[in-house]
């Protein structure tokens, strides 16, 4: 977490409630406690994370939070 403070913080301001995106209904797990754990399994094990993701939700919600925390490769598709 505090390695990664600023980013966080500016994932929140850019993409969180109240931004212009989320105003859309987008990026709603951002702003929630369990991004903190989501972000860290894409760090450490991204395809385990996206595997198990599509088996229970919706890829939308994981698919937003790639791009909003800027990952440099993409684990969709």
């Amino acid at each position: 977490m505090e390695q990664h403070r600023a980013r966080l913080e500016e994932m929140l301001r850019t993409h969180g409630p109240g931004s212009t995106p989320a105003s859309h209904g987008r990026y709603a797990l951002i702003g929630q406690p369990e991004t903190l754990v989501i972000l860290e399994r894409m760090a450490t094990a991204p395809f385990l994370l996206r595997g198990q993701w599509e088996k229970e939700l919706e890829t939308v919600f994981l698919d937003d939070l790639e791009f909003a925390w800027g990952l440099h490769i993409r684990l969709s598709r």
